[in-house]
């Protein structure tokens, strides 16, 4: 099967990988649980119920720095009251003026809902702590143009835990890249029109190390949040949110505009649960309680289509008409598996597919991971994109096939067993591990063994599926997903409600 990239080779300047909107959060060991905090208090002799007046301290040495920091730079600390209030339009007006050179852009006030600390004393235990509370705290947002990251901000509290909250793009990261590299680009928004060398381009995108970010992640806390100087404290980072976005750069709008429309609108309808699934590279249990569903938005920019799954999801929308975006996001990187050593309490450890460790040090693994969930889209909206070559399958397989001197019927569409074959074949845990006769008995309700043993060869004959070798398991041919897509696609979108259009 040809994917979209290669059907429309001559019409595509390139095609990009690399993290979009990536937010990384600090949490500062012992402060950032109730426990901890009580045993740091005790440890400098502080009083529990002086914990407040302890607090209000490190607020204090926080407010001073950040108003240094602004009379430093000649900015005004500005604060935030309306709830619509749009940041990113603010610091888009100050850069107009500006201009994107490094350093300061603006900095942010506003008061938000935060976790906090309050004193304890437990009359049954008699002993005295402190317990997690609701609260609301002043924050800053230092917005800043980084010579590496780009434009990016650190949100800081002025309360604790002081749990930080640094954002960054992941194009901005790769246009200072390939800016040291002399390969000249168009980068606008976060979207690259043009680059000379798209290859190149790549083989860095796909080399971002932790180890840089993680220092300059240590910087930023060091410069912003001072408090941990005085503690010698290191902050822990961890991935919060994270997009993955693989970008086909198109020469015209209009060439895209015209294959489009048609991809988002059907795959609405094409796309199910167990696809969903496999996209994200996971088999979808019986038992499985989580949130699915397809949404499809019409927005300013034009129209995007989403395909979510507990804390990931997978959608795809045009940028200014020129490029077709397949991004991945997660809220939660522990939903995805990987290989990678496991520690176990004992101090024993082994190797074995695992969640995957939300620290930064993930960004390297989860990289391959999301990259490999936007190919299996690429490579499912690709059925859907060929017509032509889809309709010529189906005429394929409709018709008888010898083998043997024995003759194998077509498959038809319009039958309620083949149909019934197709969709229980093409579902999304088999596209993954592949499928056993006893897995079709299961879903093919009242078929006897040898009857499905003469659908598996049948199959088979017409090259809609293949054996795993040295195993009973059988998995879908590339020609037998583009045909069963291809098919079902026709009938449902197509030719029923065609004919169930009154005269």
């Amino acid at each position: 099967m040809k994917l979209i990239t290669e059907t429309h080779a001559d019409h595509i300047q390139g095609v990009l990988s690399c993290y979009d909107r990536v937010v990384i959060q600090g949490t500062l060991h012992p402060f950032c649980y109730a426990e901890g905090m009580t045993s740091f208090l005790k440890s400098r002799r502080i009083r529990i119920f002086d914990y407040k007046e302890f607090a209000k301290g490190l607020r204090d040495i926080i407010t001073t720095n950040t108003e240094q920091i602004a009379k430093d730079n000649d900015l005004e600390i500005e604060y935030i009251s309306k709830k619509n209030f749009r940041k990113e339009n603010r610091i888009s007006e100050i850069i107009k003026n500006r201009g994107d050179h490094p350093g300061l852009v603006h900095i942010f006030s506003a008061l938000e809902p935060c976790t906090a600390y309050k004193p304890w004393h437990d009359k049954k235990t008699h002993k005295t702590f402190l317990k997690y509370d609701n609260s609301k705290g002043l924050h800053y947002y230092f917005y800043l143009i980084h010579k590496t990251l780009g434009l990016c901000y650190v949100r800081v509290p002025t309360w604790c835990p002081f749990r930080l909250q640094v954002y960054f793009n992941g194009h901005n990261w790769l246009a200072s890249e390939l800016k040291k590299r002399h390969i000249t680009y168009e980068l606008i928004d976060n979207a690259f029109m043009n680059i000379s060398d798209f290859e190149q381009a790549q083989t860095i995108a796909d080399n971002l190390r932790a180890e840089q970010i993680h220092r300059i992640l240590n910087d930023f806390a060091k410069k912003y949040c001072p408090i941990i100087l005085d503690f010698k404290l290191d902050y822990h980072w961890s991935i919060m949110q994270v997009e993955y976005a693989t970008d086909i750069v198109f020469y015209k709008q209009e060439y895209l505009q015209s294959m489009y429309d048609t991809l988002t609108r059907t795959a609405i309808h094409a796309i199910k649960p167990q696809n969903i699934a496999t996209f994200l590279g996971k088999k979808l249990q019986c038992n499985y309680q989580g949130e699915m569903g397809n949404n499809f938005n019409t927005r300013i920019e034009g129209t995007r289509i989403k395909h979510s799954m507990g804390s990931a999801s997978i959608k795809m929308y045009d940028k200014f008409g020129l490029i077709l975006r397949i991004e991945t996001t997660s809220n939660d990187i522990s939903f995805f598996q990987h290989y990678r050593t496991v520690e176990h309490r004992d101090g024993s450890s082994d190797a074995k597919v695992a969640n995957m460790k939300k620290g930064i040090y993930s960004l390297s693994p989860l990289q391959n991971i999301l990259s490999l969930a936007n190919k299996r889209y690429i490579a499912f909206i690709s059925t859907i994109e060929d017509k032509s070559v889809g309709v010529n399958n189906l005429n394929k397989i409709s018709k008888n096939v010898k083998e043997n001197n024995r003759t194998y019927k077509g498959f038809n569409f319009f039958s309620d067993d083949d149909q019934q074959i197709f969709l229980t074949i093409a579902r999304g845990e088999f596209n993954i591990r592949g499928f056993q006769n006893k897995d079709l008995r299961l879903r093919l309700q009242n078929k006897t063994t040898s009857y499905v043993c003469r659908i598996i060869k049948r199959l088979r004959t017409h090259g809609l599926i293949k054996k795993i070798s040295r195993s009973y398991k059988y998995y879908l041919t590339v020609f037998g997903r583009k045909v069963i897509t291809t098919g079902l696609k026709l009938k449902e979108l197509v030719i029923i409600p065609e004919l169930t259009t009154q005269m």
